[in-house]
């Protein structure tokens, strides 16, 4: 794997998860791998959608009324209906991935961009597999990413092979606020005092910063255990029923 110096030198290498590089690489390319990962949001000449102010239709007795909430996920499955909602990152937190060989490649996904098939070389972070397997055991586990399906989605299939995803939310769920992917977790249609968010990037839910279970992005450290050392965190809180409380209390001690 490369070295964290090495990373954004050359766009082959340039992991799924990772910050953009300097923006005098080729556009091309850059557009390539733009389109792809979450790595890369738009250029800052590219339009951002706006509010266009359209006039609100009012009823007859002047009110408001309510547009139908099209909310992300499914109706809860009863055997999940008591359980807290945990949406779970997938790059730099469950795993690392890089279009430049690895020889320890967990799995090598074939994408096409552009009309070209290339190979992403997938890490596993250790203990991944522990901490998915117990993490669908306790609570309604959503994998939300800001990359693409056609990356992510083969890569779910490999990696969970215990059904702990009860959904799989991409890039197309995110909301593109400020140059970054945002996982706005209002639009879950759960209740946000019953959700939790693991994710690397504070960037990703900055809306609900109170939500989130941080954890340190990864690359290629094999002896990280963060994913094992969590575990006995996540099974006492999936006994309360308000995570505000216990996450607020996290946050200061940590």
């Amino acid at each position: 794997p490369l070295s964290p110096q090495s990373w954004g030198r050359t766009q082959e290498s340039w992991p799924p998860g990772a910050h953009s590089p300097s923006p005098s690489k080729k556009p091309r390319n850059r557009s390539i791998f733009q389109s792809l990962f979450c790595c890369l949001c738009h250029d800052a000449s590219d339009p951002v959608p706006v509010n266009n102010n359209a006039p609100l239709l009012v009823e007859e007795n002047g009110v408001v009324p309510k547009a139908a909430v099209k909310y992300l996920l499914p109706e809860i499955k009863p055997q999940d209906a008591s359980k807290l909602c945990v949406v779970i990152d997938l790059d730099e937190t469950l795993v690392h991935s890089s279009f430049k060989p690895v020889n320890n490649a967990d799995f090598i996904i074939p994408v096409e961009i552009d009309g070209i098939m290339h190979q992403v070389y997938v890490l596993k972070r250790p203990y991944v597999d522990e901490f998915l397997r117990r993490m669908g055991e306790l609570f309604e586990c959503v994998l939300f990413t800001a990359s693409l399906a056609k990356y992510a989605d083969p890569v779910a299939d490999l990696l969970d092979k215990w059904g702990a995803f009860r959904a799989r939310l991409f890039r197309e769920s995110c909301v593109f606020h400020r140059g970054n992917y945002v996982k706005d977790l209002s639009r879950l249609g759960r209740d946000l005092s019953r959700i939790i968010i693991v994710d690397n990037s504070p960037a990703s839910y900055i809306f609900h910063p109170d939500n989130a279970v941080p954890v340190a992005s990864w690359f290629d450290n094999m002896a990280d255990t963060e994913l094992l050392d969590l575990l006995p965190f996540f099974e006492g809180l999936s006994k309360v029923d308000d995570v505000y409380t216990v996450l607020k209390q996290h946050r200061t001690s940590s």
